[in-house]
């Protein structure tokens, strides 16, 4: 007994089996599954309204080939890895309703984008884009779309045909002026374009009458546009960090904005770290109320 014990601790003590074991442990579930040849289609989750499946924090370099025979995925989840490229299989999945891309090292997409008729969502942000396709237009499902994190500088015009379009999400790029196809967007109910290089908000702002939440921080933003008070649907307005010296005598008109917002995720009225001029920042100090009140007896006077 006592020598076969012996056999078994060396056996267990081999370096090339200890080595096997941990490269063993180290399996993802989606290897496993692929190295016991079994179906891939045994890692999807089904859940009560859509089917999932998930490779997120992997590693990966490239979208596995077994994973665009998988037809019947609704949710596909691919963040944080650090794909370059996204092969145009991709439109095979004609299923899809969530895309989640975010985190990767992409530089462009692929147009099959387009086939993905039943999209609702698609995060891209965190990546390295410098343009999307223009025929992502034809997604006309889209709800949610997340392009942060990126060196965009601009949109497709074809963009404006994303009718069904109510968060966008264009923050943290290179963008010097809104896109024009954005003020198409009538569904629109976030618009989220700070960290930018923005100069100015142009006058067609007035066209989202949608608008719920507008956050264009940390800009190099000289005036606060009159066409902004057009927007009476504003709950939360952030236009702080940026150079505006005034403020226009029609804003009271935003009667939706409850308060001065100094913590950012209120709603309200953020216009913090702008050079105003007196005596606005006494009044803004004061909370909205007074604000408004001195806004609107300047106009009638």
């Amino acid at each position: 007994m006592g020598a076969k014990q012996s056999r078994a601790d060396a056996k267990d003590k081999d370096p090339k089996r200890m080595l096997l074991l941990g490269r063993r442990k180290k399996l993802s579930l989606w290897d496993d599954v692929l190295l016991s040849g079994r179906d891939p289609r045994s890692l999807l989750k089904r859940g009560m309204r859509h089917v999932s499946f998930s490779l997120v924090t992997k590693g990966l370099t490239d979208v596995p080939d077994f994973l665009w025979g998988l037809s019947e995925v609704q949710k596909l989840n691919l963040s944080h890895n650090q794909l370059r490229v996204l092969p145009p299989e991709v439109g095979r999945l004609t299923r899809i309703v969530v895309l989640n891309l975010c985190g990767n090292r992409l530089k462009s997409l692929p147009g099959e984008l387009s086939l993905l008729k039943s999209m609702k969502v698609l995060f891209v942000n965190m990546n390295c884009l410098t343009e999307m396709p223009a025929e992502l237009s034809s997604c006309k499902r889209l709800e949610v779309l997340s392009l942060s994190h990126n060196c965009l500088s601009q949109l497709p015009s074809s963009f404006a045909d994303l009718s069904r379009l109510k968060k966008l999400n264009l923050s943290n790029n290179a963008f010097t002026h809104i896109p024009i196809c954005v003020f198409s967007l009538k569904e629109l109910d976030f618009l989220h374009v700070g960290s930018n290089r923005l100069e100015n908000i142009a006058e067609s702002i007035q066209c989202l009458a949608s608008l719920q939440i507008f956050i264009a921080e940390r800009n190099n933003i000289h005036s606060f546009p009159r066409s902004l008070c057009l927007v009476t649907s504003l709950e939360l307005l952030n236009l702080n960090s940026n150079d505006i010296q005034t403020l226009p005598e029609e804003l009271y008109l935003l009667c939706r904005l409850a308060r001065i917002a100094w913590n950012p995720m209120d709603k309200g009225l953020h216009i913090s770290h702008n050079p105003l001029s007196k005596p606005l920042p006494e009044l803004v100090e004061g909370g909205l109320e007074m604000l408004f009140s001195y806004l609107k007896d300047k106009k009638h006077n």
